[in-house]
């Protein structure tokens, strides 16, 4: 548990972008893990076994909960002098966040896991339980999809200086 648990963790955070239900999520994977753990199949990596079954579980809690509303009459806006101040860096991630959010979830999970995770094709294609050329062809597609919704922020991004 200690050599997968922070992969498990990211990939439901991913999901679910929440803290408490991506620990849960997490911990309901390893829990089913273990349930099945007679039915792994010792061909496949043990890895890419457990990471779908977390991305399923995942799946099944985003499904189930349904958006907070808040008050806007409740709530504090904070202004931060930082903010003014951000480096390159800073505002590559804040573009690049922004613009994974209006991937769907397939799309943004295979390109985190392809880009960011550094898991290989075949890997990622097993924990998303779909074949290598699919996976090839959605990364694909999804970075060109990132391209664009990357060029309209920062058109906006430019309009506003």
């Amino acid at each position: 548990m200690d050599k997968y648990k922070s992969y498990a963790f990211t990939i439901a955070m991913k999901i679910l972008v929440n803290r408490p239900e991506a620990e849960e999520a997490a911990q309901d994977g390893f829990i089913k893990a273990y349930q099945y753990l007679k039915s792994f199949n010792r061909q496949a990596k043990f890895s890419t076994w457990l990471y779908r079954i977390v991305f399923n579980t995942a799946i099944s809690y985003k499904r189930k909960t349904k958006p907070a509303f808040q008050s806007i009459e409740n709530s504090i806006i904070e202004y931060s002098e930082h903010a003014d101040h951000q480096s390159e860096q800073e505002d590559k991630e804040i573009f690049i966040s922004q613009a994974m959010t209006k991937l769907n979830e397939a799309d943004r999970l295979a390109i985190q896991l392809y880009y960011m995770k550094e898991f290989s094709m075949e890997e990622v294609a097993a924990m998303m339980d779909q074949n290598v050329n699919t996976i090839k062809v959605r990364i694909h597609r999804a970075r060109l999809r990132l391209g664009d919704e990357l060029k309209g922020i920062l058109k906006k991004e430019a309009l506003t200086l």
